[in-house]
């Protein structure tokens, strides 16, 4: 297999690892170079998450080298690997929530004297670092879990850029809680990197980051080495064909798709008494979007829907008929369905079993006494996932041991348990690896066919224009307009920052079936 030229800062050599019968890893080699991005792609479960972890120490490797700086690494301690400086960025925060920003930045390096910690100086170095990330409105002193989320991403890099030694940083998934404007930043923070000497391993499903900051990229399937080579002799469709094994030529469904009746009709919603009025209608057989900016009240307006936050005005109709949104109970009830961008925080049991996960939403109407599932509900849940190819040795395995990818079909599966008239996506391909994320598109078709109504609420915009008939955009809690199938993406954008669209009538100009 052909390696990146140059002395290797880190690397490993025919590196295995297995999981009781499950071989994670096989025989697989990376080599990270200083001042140079090296990318690593796959689907959910070729391996990366194990080689990530064997890379920063959280795991042992079965068999193969690990050296640094041509040193065999004896000791692969996470502690012993950052000493030895293998900085990691995970998707996954480490930021301790109660602290403040400085002192997170400098956890187990704080300056002291006597045994008391230099407030005024800890502030100054924390002050600099922030700056140097663009990060200029944060104040040092500020507590951690009151920071949106991308800047506590954003603070979890200048922990690492700050660390005492820093030869190598892995990247894993680092943008998924950015904006546009906060991915650009780091990205161009990690060019700062490159230009200092850094060995970077970048992990990420978005492949236009690869193309934008790679230099070189190793694939993985299925635990092997796939392939590996520069960026710049691939393009996106290559890339993808060597994740996935196949072509994935149409990654949106295109059809046309029966519309019925109105089955969601909201009039009048006001999230709080000084809210805009919110008027929208889904319709059997549609994918109606939703777009808007960060903070436009996306997310919020399907919860408000579902139930989970209350509203202070506004009527909602299932089917035509008028339901209370004083619950998520009632609202499941009535037939709404709610996948929710945080599968793992409001969404996912981890130490319930997959099946269990499944079933847990529908135990009040279908099991005994609320307790248990019926026999009937086991096997209409295992068909479920059956048909929605989960990828599990068994359903009674932790939904926890699931890829990104096969956690959300379990969310999904458990909400079709429900028997829903109306189904809401936020962010529904969050974290999912592109394979996983065709199969996904062809659920959310497939369900609109069935004569659902199908919300999708999606910051990704080519997603939004790929799936959606028709998207709604939102600005500052209201409906800032509608925008037909076959708009672009700066109509989208236009109407979310208060400029007017000018629409296109020809599809191809959106080219949103072309990247994923």
């Amino acid at each position: 297999m052909v390696e990146p030229d140059g002395a290797a800062v880190l690397h490993l050599v025919d590196v295995s690892k297995a999981f009781g019968t499950v071989q994670a890893l096989s025989g697989v080699s990376l080599k990270l170079v200083a001042g140079q991005v090296h990318c690593l792609a796959g689907e959910n479960g070729a391996g990366k998450s194990t080689l990530i972890k064997i890379l920063t120490g959280a795991l042992h490797r079965d068999s193969g080298e690990f050296r640094i700086d041509s040193d065999p690494v004896t000791t692969a301690t996470p502690s012993a690997l950052r000493a030895a400086g293998v900085q990691a960025v995970y998707q996954e925060l480490s930021l301790l929530p109660h602290l403040s920003v400085a002192e997170n930045v400098f956890m187990g390096r704080l300056p002291s004297r006597s045994g008391l910690i230099r407030t005024g100086e800890l502030h100054d170095r924390c002050r600099v670092a922030l700056d140097d990330l663009g990060l200029t409105e944060v104040d040092p002193s500020a507590t951690v879990e009151h920071l949106p989320a991308a800047t506590k991403q954003l603070v979890e890099v200048a922990k690492v850029a700050t660390a005492d030694q820093v030869k190598v940083i892995v990247f894993d998934e680092p943008t998924t809680a950015l904006t546009e404007a906060e991915s650009d930043r780091l990205l161009e923070q990690i060019r700062r990197f490159k230009a200092a000497g850094v060995a970077i391993l970048y992990i990420t499903h978005r492949l236009e980051e690869m193309f934008a900051i790679g230099d070189w990229v190793t694939v993985l399937r299925d635990g092997e080495l796939s392939q590996s080579g520069p960026l710049s002799d691939y393009t996106e469709d290559t890339l993808i064909t060597a994740m996935v094994g196949r072509d994935v030529t149409a990654l949106y469904p295109d059809e046309v798709r029966e519309e019925h009746s109105e089955r969601l009709t909201v009039t009048g919603l006001r999230r709080t008494p000084d809210s805009p009025p919110i008027d929208l209608v889904a319709r059997g057989g549609e994918i109606l979007g939703i777009g808007g900016l960060l903070g436009s009240g996306r997310s919020e307006l399907l919860l408000s829907i579902f139930g989970s936050d209350s509203i202070a005005a506004g009527e909602i109709r299932i089917d035509g008929r008028v339901v209370r949104p004083d619950g998520p109970r009632s609202m499941m009830n009535a037939g709404v369905a709610l996948l929710t961008e945080d599968r793992k925080v409001l969404g996912l049991l981890p130490e319930l079993s997959i099946r269990e996960n499944v079933t847990i939403a529908s135990l009040r109407t279908g099991s005994r006494k609320g307790l248990l599932p019926r026999k009937s509900q086991i096997s209409e849940a295992d068909a479920l996932l059956d048909s929605l190819r989960i990828r599990a040795g068994s359903y009674d395995q932790p939904v926890s041991s699931l890829s990104g990818g096969n956690q959300q079909k379990v969310l999904l599966a458990r909400w079709l348990l429900t028997k829903p008239k109306v189904i809401m996506f936020d962010e529904p391909t969050k974290g999912i690896d592109i394979g996983a994320k065709g199969e996904l598109y062809d659920v959310i078709n497939g369900l609109a066919r069935q004569g659902l109504a199908v919300v999708v609420v999606s910051s990704y915009l080519p997603e939004l224009l790929g799936l959606a008939d028709r998207v709604v955009v939102l600005r500052e809690d209201a409906i800032a307009g509608e925008l037909p199938r076959g708009a672009s993406e700066e109509d989208v954008l236009q109407l979310a920052s208060g400029a007017t669209p000018s629409l296109r009538n020809d599809r191809s100009d959106t080219a949103v079936g072309q990247n994923p």
